[in-house]
């Protein structure tokens, strides 16, 4: 009996060395046939946009399994899906290549995707590894980086640029026309939304430099007759950084697409969804003066009424402060910018015209 139960143990033993060598080969082979993604043509580095046209991106990907496909972003500002929303996935070809046109961004990100994968349309963030992502490889675009092309302008003693192609914003894809920013024989600004050929057109323009922590200040004519689906907007982008939320902080006259709502103006920071980034009151009729006093851990924005005669502004109409998730300076610029968005109930008719008298930054 003592044999037979040495024999058995010793059977066990064997047993168990066996499985847990089967595991361990299983495990290795698993590691083993990791899949990886390579890149034979990367389009050039430049920044994003519609109007910039697309490129092909091609690759080749090593132990994918049946089912999967690839999923491509390019990085201008944010990482963009591509080609666009309504094809999200690029299929992988029997010999394992894959290829899609692309619009051009800095950087190109592929991603091998499992069977399920619900593909973000933008990401604010580097796409990484896990869930659903079997594989990303990301690679900078080709050759030295360009830059959409803008028209200068001065206003207020500082160089502007004036945006000349598409631009995301407000959930939709926005047109801008040079000629709907100019200043006129006062130095004011004028920024414009109009309509041609069948498209509207905005008006966007730029701090050539940053200007980082300091008070940004903007003396602004009448904005109540902008329709429900205008928006007026000053804020500071960073469009390098989308881990830092492209140090975003905004003040904008707008409802929103929506006639009935009573509040038409609002401060915030990005992430605009994170609760107490995002600060909605009324803003009357006639010229306002609008300021962002940004400092290490705090941004304070206050809007008050502005004399007719451009003298020292008074009454103040909204004030907030912001000391959570405030950024800190970086490449970001300021930005003035009317643009649009969908509204099915209550699309833009007229387009229409916002004069800026004077834009100032005290340190």
């Amino acid at each position: 009996m003592k044999q037979a139960s040495h024999v058995t143990m010793a059977s066990q033993h064997l047993l168990l060395l066996a499985l847990f060598l089967a595991l361990s080969g299983c495990q290795s082979s698993k590691f083993a046939s990791a899949p990886s993604i390579e890149f034979t043509k990367i389009p050039s580095a430049a920044q994003g946009g519609d109007e910039r046209g697309v490129e092909i991106i091609a690759g080749r990907v090593h132990g994918s399994h049946p089912g999967e496909r690839m999923v491509i972003y390019a990085h201008s500002g944010p990482w963009w899906i591509q080609p666009d929303p309504d094809h999200p996935f690029v299929s992988i070809q029997s010999d394992s290549t894959w290829s899609t046109p692309t619009h051009l961004g800095f950087d190109y990100a592929a991603l091998l995707v499992e069977p399920g994968y619900n593909p973000p349309f933008t990401m604010d963030l580097t796409p990484t590894l896990g869930g659903l992502v079997a594989s990303v490889a990301i690679v900078k675009g080709s050759g030295s980086p360009t830059f959409a092309p803008t028209r200068p302008l001065k206003f207020s003693g500082y160089d502007w640029a004036v945006r000349t192609i598409e631009s995301m914003r407000g959930g939709s894809e926005n047109a801008y026309d040079p000629d709907n920013a100019w200043t006129d024989a006062s130095g004011a600004l004028h920024l414009r939304i109009n309509h041609r050929s069948g498209r509207w057109y905005c008006a966007q323009v730029a701090l050539t430099r940053s200007l980082g922590y300091g008070t940004y200040i903007l003396r602004v004519r009448n904005v109540s007759h902008l329709e429900p689906a205008e928006v007026f907007s000053m804020y500071t982008f960073d469009e390098f950084h989308g881990d830092q939320y492209y140090r975003e902080m905004d003040v904008e006259m707008s409802r929103w697409g929506d006639a009935a709502d009573q509040s038409n103006a609002q401060y915030s920071i990005q992430p605009f969804y994170v609760p107490g980034n995002v600060y909605r009151f009324k803003a009357p009729a006639g010229p306002l003066t609008y300021s962002i006093h940004w400092k290490s851990g705090s941004v304070t924005f206050k809007i008050v009424r502005s004399p007719h005669d451009g003298g020292t502004p008074s009454a103040v109409v909204a004030e907030h402060e912001f000391t959570s998730g405030v950024p800190s300076p970086g490449q970001e610029k300021v930005m003035l910018q009317v643009y649009l968005v969908p509204s099915g109930k209550y699309p833009l008719q007229e387009g229409g015209e916002v004069i800026i008298d004077k834009f100032e930054y005290l340190p």
